[in-house]
């Protein structure tokens, strides 16, 4: 059974990390770069929200009776499959799981440049991952 109140915590926690994240993404590449403790948030935010929102992906998979996905990326093409998000939205979004491994693994081979474009691309990306499970779990 899903548990709707711990996929509205998890969107809570998100949409709560995605504020300070929205100031980093207002910075310039030159304010962002000019200072390391903007990156060191801006990596530390993302991962925290990705992990969420994995977290939220497979819930919904397993909790619907499927079996759980063998990775990460795989758990964003499956709520695709699912139609709980749109197919091509599924298959946009599924690069996070590589940017979280990144983040989590390779803590000391990151590209700031990726990580700095990754924050303006999720500022658009996860607000609508949001509504789209939002909306799923109002049915």
């Amino acid at each position: 059974m899903i548990d709707k109140r711990l996929i509205i915590r998890k969107i809570s926690l998100i949409s709560k990390d995605l504020k300070p994240l929205k100031s980093i993404s207002f910075l310039s590449k030159e304010e962002y770069f000019k200072s390391p403790i903007w990156e060191v948030q801006a990596e530390r935010y993302l991962e925290r929200i990705i992990g969420r929102i994995i977290d939220i992906n497979y819930h919904l998979i397993t909790e619907l009776g499927n079996p759980p996905p063998p990775d990460y990326f795989q758990s964003f093409i499956e709520l695709g499959k699912l139609k709980i998000l749109p197919f091509e939205f599924s298959q946009k979004i599924a690069s996070y799981a590589g940017l979280r491994n990144r983040l989590v693994h390779e803590y000391n081979a990151l590209d700031e440049g990726k990580i700095y474009q990754a924050i303006n691309k999720a500022m658009k990306d996860i607000p609508k991952y949001l509504r789209y499970i939002e909306k799923f779990i109002k049915k």
